[in-house]
């Protein structure tokens, strides 16, 4: 999840205070620009558990500070009478310096023999959340910072669940302040097993937990002889045993577009590589829009010949072998390995807002370079971090962490972040202000790729020599699309050939594609996985068309619980179709049962069912909505007759 959006030249700039800024070594440092790879860590913990003093010390041991500055971090100390404090070289803030409180993500350049850093120190506070969600946002890893004398908190397993729903992987504990408990290896061995266990609880597990002294320096860069029954690695160790960046080739391409820049006669694409590699000669398929090209160069500047590959960390500009138009947003990735296109999706997120998350509420997503306007379709369940309990709920209060389903009206290139993490990760905004941060979950739903793409080439169109007009005026009436959809059990087949009997007695040219009936034979070959059910629709709403075309009212009866599947299927016949909301609540559908796949539903026997374990999204603006829940089936039915009447039928004058 990458919510930046300042240009690459400022891409890797940091925020620090006035005087840090020369610590450690900047990506343009001619260090950085060698072999050495480059890792974010994020540190983390409850307040005042020592995370600005971890990194102070870290940068003292190493050699990291620039001159003068322990002298002055004594003087200041000193003058608030107390012992030299390390956090002082983070708390630029005079806010911060008085209440002795971090407010806002700090990142600092830092390096050790190994490797390059982005420390980036997140507040404890829990006011402060939603600066940890952004500092842990692009992290390769953690530390978690936990009080020896303390304990694990709330607020601490607050952090390590938001790690984990991050998609933080690697995660590393250090219990802090172990000289308030006398290097007591009892205490350090209570608050290891406790905060163990609980990452282990959520699927966490820590990669290493560390006893420091950060105000000694104890285990910091060198083994402490404080704690002589400890054998495992200093901190610096623990960072640098964390793996980062994917080599070439290990994870899936994924160049999210920064900017199209024109230079020269080059029109560069820009952005900043999250996985795997891309090389010269590569076709790329660009996402959301399902565009390929081939890879001319990738520019590096200000060298005159660029390199032939470039991966995972690296900023990076390409040039295509044709000039197609793409925009800021577009996701980069080899054609053999794309994300899903998708217009829904299930999330896990952190909610941070004032404003408690409620059902339809609209918010600004922000996913990688991406930009939409997403709904909240529905909300599974809410989370208790404590116990881990699980809850049903109509609304998500701030702090809380919740499972729901967001719908965007734009097509969006996604992955789910148990296959991607960096880029299975999305924050919400709503007024400027970031209110949720949360991972993705595609599983039961469909990649809508395949819906949108077109295989077959040198197809010429055959125009016929009857008009609409000609087979409307022998009908007596227009052909067209009556689509019908709604739950299981909302009466949907019922009421279909209800309607189909009563418009042939009539005189009309009418016929009904039921789902049950289409699966036995034109889709026959079709299973329930979501892209076959998207393919299904699909496949109905062509079909739908072609009688619609021949003069013929075709009426459909499926679930098709997708606005965008029945959008596809409104483009396939347009200024013909006409979707009709057979309207039912789930608990009147499931009384009904007709076919008893609810009780199915209810007992696991059917993954993924609509209206149950999976999202129905009614229609925003139906063209007619039957409430079967209040009327009858007669009464259904004349409203549908009268409608058609209307809507189709010619003019006797």
């Amino acid at each position: 999840m990458t919510s930046d959006t300042t240009p690459i030249a400022a891409q890797d700039r940091t925020t620090l205070p006035e005087d840090a800024t020369q610590s450690g070594a900047y990506p343009d440092d001619a260090e950085h620009a060698g072999e050495r790879s480059l890792h974010r860590i994020v540190i983390v913990g409850h307040v005042d558990h020592g995370k600005s003093s971890l990194i102070g010390r870290l940068l003292h041991d190493t050699g990291s500070l620039p001159p003068g500055k322990v002298e002055e971090l004594e003087k200041i100390s000193a003058r608030r009478g107390m012992e030299i404090e390390w956090s002082f070289v983070l708390d630029a803030f005079q806010a911060e310096r008085d209440q002795a409180v971090t407010i806002d993500t700090t990142q600092i350049w830092f390096k050790t023999g190994l490797r390059d850093y982005v420390i980036i120190d997140a507040p404890g506070h829990r006011e402060f959340l939603k600066n940890m969600v952004s500092g842990a946002a692009s992290a390769d890893a953690a530390i978690m910072v936990v009080d020896a004398e303390e304990g694990v908190r709330e607020q601490s397993r607050r952090h390590a669940y938001l790690l984990h729903l991050l998609g933080v992987r690697q995660v590393a504990v250090v219990i802090n302040k172990m000289d308030l408990v006398d290097f007591s290896q009892t205490r350090f061995d209570e608050v290891s097993r406790e905060i163990t266990d609980y990452l282990r609880s959520i699927g966490a597990a820590p990669m290493m937990v560390v006893p420091i002294s950060a105000r000694g320096g104890d285990n910091i860069a060198t083994r402490s002889a404080r704690t002589p029954w400890y054998d495992g690695p200093t901190v610096i160790s623990a960072l640098d045993g964390f793996h980062g960046h994917p080599g070439v080739g290990a994870q899936p391409l994924r160049l999210p577009v920064q900017d199209v820049y024109k230079f020269d006669a080059r029109r560069i694409v820009a952005g900043r590589i999250e996985s795997g590699a891309v090389t010269v000669g590569d076709t790329v398929l660009f996402s959301p829009s399902n565009k390929t090209a081939r890879v001319r160069s990738i520019e590096a500047w200000p060298a005159e010949q660029g390199p032939e590959t470039a991966a995972a960390g690296e900023s990076v500009g390409i040039t295509l072998d044709e000039q197609l138009f793409v925009e800021r947003g577009e996701i980069v990735s080899h054609a053999e390995n794309p994300p899903k296109l998708s217009t829904v999706f299930h999330a896990r997120l952190f909610w941070l807002g004032h404003n408690p998350l409620k059902v339809g509420s609209r918010y600004k997503l922000k996913l990688l370079t991406q930009e939409a306007e997403v709904t909240v379709r529905s909300i599974e369940r809410i989370v208790d971090t404590q116990t881990l309990e699980n809850a049903a709920g109509d609304i998500v209060e701030r702090n809380a962490v919740a499972e729901v389903t967001l719908f965007s009206r734009q097509v969006l290139g996604i992955d789910d972040y148990g296959d991607l993490p960096k880029t299975g990760r999305f924050v919400l905004i709503e007024d400027y202000d970031t209110v949720g941060g949360g991972v993705i979950s595609m599983e039961g739903l469909p990649d809508q790729r395949q819906a949108i793409t077109v295989k077959s080439t040198n197809v010429i169109s055959v125009e016929h020599r009857l008009t609409a007009d000609s087979r409307a005026a022998r009908n007596g009436h227009r052909g067209g699309v009556l689509w019908f959809t709604g739950l299981s059990g909302a009466g949907k087949s019922t009421l279909a050939m209800e309607v189909e009997q009563r418009l042939f007695a009539k005189g009309y040219q009418v016929y009904v594609l039921d789902g049950d009936n289409v699966r036995r034979g034109l889709n026959a070959n079709l299973g329930f996985s979501p892209e076959d059910r998207t393919e299904n629709i699909r496949r109905v709403g062509e079909a739908a068309s072609l009688f619609a075309d021949s003069g013929i009212i075709c009426i459909t009866a499926f679930i098709s619980p997708y606005r965008v599947d029945r959008d596809r299927a409104r483009a396939s016949a347009p200024g013909r179709f006409h979707e009709i909301y057979i309207k039912a609540d789930v608990e009147t559908c499931e009384r009904r049962d007709p076919k008893g796949l609810y009780k199915k539903a209810r007992a696991g026997e059917i993954a993924q069912f609509t209206g149950v374990s999976a999202p129905y999204e009614p229609p925003e603006a139906a063209d007619l909505v039957v409430d079967t829940g209040a009327e009858s089936v007669s009464e259904s039915v004349e409203r549908i007759i009268r409608y058609i009447e209307t809507e189709f039928t010619l003019s006797r004058d």
